[in-house]
């Protein structure tokens, strides 16, 4: 199979694809892999490594999305890459297709196989090529939160740890997913004073019993949430219905009732967002007022830390790559169905439910359309 990877576009977003020792697996394999000049140079992926790893360098997206039988990516494609997508492709990236219907027309019209990162599944339940990102940016959420706190970014002045005699910050976490537990993680670390919600009664037990004392556990109650967010420092938006629009949990009027300062980082931006007032950011203009309450919703968090985010991701969906690559797709999406999971978009039609449920659009049974 040809394999492309083009350069990213999207507002400083500096993952790629693939690394050089994805590219020399499967390369050994039998297959033709064809990197854009520059696709990972701003991370230390030089051109020159992806040459030695035994990859075809070219000289721009167009000619990967041309001679590609399959283009990885990392975000999103942007309308310039939809349109240079055809019928007899696979594309396999993230989508986040749900809040976003001028991606989903473009990607039906243009009758490539989408399959998206974030619904692929595992045994267990979980989204393995969505965690690694997920992490990241739970992690990366406190970070932004103790930066835009100060008052030179915006914020109240608060310290996040405090200092002896001073309280430290207090953040509220909602959600108690991947990102929730990685922001938890950090926050804890630091010293902040943390409280989370979640609506999974185990998960809370889990939390409890790791952090004891340290955390404050909240079944999810839109009065208990209000009360908390009025007191907090900082909010957290770690919301995720698979596939899905993020649940709105936070209005209008309840930011309104927030400290004047506070921050609020919404890590569900890529679907929709958790807060009313929630609009996708970037990394050059990473912010916005309401209400006197600074809102940080950049959509691409892990693509600061890009280098670290890159390797973390490429972990996970190599194997999957490898697999549509030497199974070919038919084979792949029959033989896998955490992996059918994912098929999104077949052939000019709709396979995702909840993207079709959140845009009013027909469904189509991914098992049907493949025979399977």
């Amino acid at each position: 199979m040809i394999i492309g990877v083009p350069q990213e576009v999207k507002n400083n977003e500096f993952r790629v694809g693939l690394t050089p020792g994805n590219v020399r697996g499967l390369c050994r394999q039998g297959h033709t892999v064809l990197i854009q000049r520059g696709a990972g140079e701003q991370i230390g992926l030089t051109d020159e490594s992806y040459r030695i790893a035994g990859a075809s360098l070219v000289d721009s997206a167009a000619e990967v999305f041309h001679k590609a039988e399959m283009i990885v990516k990392v975000k999103e494609p942007q309308a310039q890459e939809c349109a240079m997508l055809r019928e007899d492709q696979i594309l396999f990236t993230y989508l986040h297709l749900a809040p976003d219907p001028k991606q989903t027309k473009a990607l039906i019209d243009s009758g490539a196989t989408c399959i998206a990162y974030e619904t692929v599944t595992a045994m267990s339940g979980a989204l393995p090529l969505l965690a690694p990102m997920s992490e990241v940016a739970g992690r990366m959420s406190i970070q932004a939160a103790a930066s835009h706190l100060e008052k030179t970014h915006g914020g109240l002045g608060v310290l996040m740890a405090g200092v002896p005699g001073v309280s430290p910050a207090k953040i509220v976490i909602l959600g108690g997913g991947v990102v929730g537990r990685n922001a938890l993680q950090m926050a804890v670390g630091i010293g902040a004073d943390v409280c989370i919600f979640d609506r999974d009664i185990d998960r809370l037990r889990q939390i409890d019993m790791l952090y004891g004392n340290r955390v404050r556990t909240f079944y999810s109650d839109n009065l208990l949430i209000e009360q908390q967010i009025c007191e907090a420092d900082v909010v957290i938006g770690a919301v995720l219905l698979p596939g899905g629009t993020a649940p709105k949990l936070v209005t209008h009027e309840m930011v309104k009732k927030m400290k004047s300062g506070s921050v609020v980082v919404d890590v569900a931006i890529d679907q929709g967002g958790c807060f009313e007032t929630s609009r996708p950011t970037t990394h050059t203009d990473p912010t916005f007022l309401v209400d006197d309450v600074l809102h940080y919703c950049v959509a691409n968090m892990p693509g600061a830390v890009a280098r670290t985010s890159t390797f973390a991701l490429t972990n996970a969906t190599y194997p999957f790559v490898e697999a549509l690559a030497n199974r070919g797709l038919i084979d792949a999406l029959s033989i896998d169905h955490h992996l059918r999971n994912g098929l999104s978009v077949h052939k000019g039609l709709l396979t995702s439910k909840p993207v079709a449920q959140a845009q009013g659009l027909d469904f189509s049974c991914a098992e049907e359309l493949l025979k399977i």
